[in-house]
């Protein structure tokens, strides 16, 4: 009898941790496939929080990658399309000890720290040069592929003529 309890719990942690797991997990549509992001709400809270109202508002859903360096990052989340644009509301900043490694999505930002907004990158390859000076809020854990596959731009600055859009972006419970 007390194994079978001891077997009881241990479904209930799993269920419990998989339903919390799914809470923070964004589908990102590109036109080559799905990229999964788990987000990190207990290293950038208010940037998670603020990640899902835009998802949720289906803010994301269309934007360009209007600043894209091969071997650096892609940057998007800019409605005018050329990195000037946001939502219209800063997020304070969330510095914190996660590395920015390939996969990492992190938040652009102005001069100000707490400049972010809704703009976001994901590196492509490790920048530490980055650490602890722009905001960590995810880490791409499934179809990087397809991120590498993004349109990539010239110059030093990256600029994207005719970039790739994101089709959509969705929590993972939206779309169960």
């Amino acid at each position: 009898m007390k194994s079978f309890f001891k077997i009881l719990f241990f479904l209930f942690i799993i269920k419990n941790t998989m339903a919390q797991d799914i809470t923070n997990i964004v589908n990102l549509e590109l036109k080559d496939g799905t990229v999964v992001i788990e987000m990190k709400p207990d290293d950038a809270p208010k940037h998670v929080e603020r990640i899902k109202e835009l998802i949720s508002e289906k803010f994301y859903d269309g934007l360009k990658f209007h600043r894209v360096i091969d071997g650096f990052m892609a940057q998007t989340g800019d409605p005018k399309g050329n990195g000037t644009g946001g939502s219209g509301q800063n997020i304070p900043a969330e510095f914190n000890s996660l590395p920015h490694i390939r996969g990492t999505v992190s938040m652009a930002r102005a001069q100000d720290p707490d400049s972010a907004d809704s703009q976001f990158f994901i590196c492509f390859k490790e920048s530490s040069f980055l650490n602890g000076q722009y905001t960590v809020w995810g880490q791409v854990i499934k179809g990087m592929e397809f991120v590498d596959k993004i349109k990539k731009g010239t110059g030093d600055n990256g600029v994207v003529d005719d970039p790739d859009t994101i089709i959509s972006m969705r929590l993972a419970k939206e779309v169960n």
